[in-house]
């Protein structure tokens, strides 16, 4: 066991003074421990990037870009049984023919077609060792029916994992909300949603944000829509994860800056961000900012952009 004692810790959604307990199980915080190693700096929950594809993308780099845990969104079958600071969500689900089936980045094996409700239930139960399942909804391609969504779900539900879905296009959000989708993979983009669809997200779903998928740093009609729809649905009480679809395009390995002032435009404090980068919280090894950490919003990005774990 160890007793980390750094300048400050952002912890339970502030910055304290105080030691962090370190075991293999997780972190826990502490008023004070003599015998703490001093640390210069702050200490913070593990971040976790919520949207990444390691089949297109190095994990050693994003871990020495102070990501302490991914969730792998999209991957070939088996997955690894323990690798430390990551959850998987196996196979794409997609259509006969669908998308990510037809792009040339997509691994092969790394997506599964489903061709009934009754083939979705057994897709489902392929994906051994699996944190999430995926299911994508692209509009422009093949697309799968309501009744195979919902069957995927249940199955997903019954198996005690969440139901992430890549919805993009024409009534994809409302398909994913009506199967009973857990998430959504990426903050929708293509258009402005409906009000009574984003109060309805609002109240159903979580949504991964990769916001700079859209322009990598340009302001695109791309980028304004989904920051739009993402600020009403957090306007109308919904919960955003911080995720960066990292694999897809230039995209920072690590913390993206880019990605935390898309959350900033989209109306996060400082705190809301570190809250949606931290789901999994104390059960990861700390984050380390060697500076300390500067909540003014105009610095944040960049200063918790230095963060290493611990």
């Amino acid at each position: 066991m160890t007793f980390l004692q750094p300048d400050t810790l952002w912890w339970d959604g502030r910055l304290r003074a105080g030691a962090l307990h370190r075991t293999a199980g997780g972190c826990t915080l502490v008023a004070s421990a003599p015998s703490a190693e001093r640390i210069p700096g702050t200490l913070l929950p593990g971040l976790t990037d919520a949207h990444v594809h390691l089949g297109l993308a190095d994990h050693g780099a994003v871990r020495a870009g102070g990501i302490a845990e991914v969730w792998d969104l999209g991957g070939a079958l088996p997955l690894p049984a323990t690798r430390e600071g990551v959850r998987y969500a196996g196979q794409f689900l997609t259509a006969p023919g669908g998308y990510p089936s037809d792009r040339a980045w997509a691994p092969p094996g790394s997506w599964r077609e489903v061709r009934s409700p009754a083939d979705g239930a057994e897709a489902v139960a392929e994906q051994e060792g699996a944190s999430f399942i995926k299911v994508t909804l692209h509009a422009g391609g093949p697309l799968l029916d309501l009744p195979t969504v919902t069957a995927i779900a249940d199955a997903a539900h019954d198996a005690g994992l969440p139901l992430i879905v890549h919805a993009e296009g024409p009534g994809t959000v409302e398909t994913a909300l009506e199967a009973g989708a857990r998430l959504l993979a990426h903050t929708p983009w293509t258009a402005p949603l409906d009000d009574g669809v984003l109060r309805a997200a609002a109240g159903r779903t979580t949504w991964i944000s990769t916001l700079d998928i859209h322009g990598w740093g340009a302001e695109t009609p791309s980028l304004v829509t989904a920051i739009g729809n993402l600020r009403l649905f957090l306007a109308y009480g919904g919960t955003v994860r911080y995720g960066t679809d990292l694999g897809n395009g230039p995209l920072v390995p690590g913390i993206n800056a880019r990605e935390i002032r898309g959350l900033q435009r989209a109306g996060l404090s400082p705190a809301d961000i570190l809250i949606a980068m931290t789901p999994s919280a104390a059960a990861l090894p700390p984050s380390w900012i060697p500076a300390g950490l500067d909540l003014d919003p105009e610095r944040f990005a960049d200063s918790l952009a230095t963060a290493r774990v611990w």
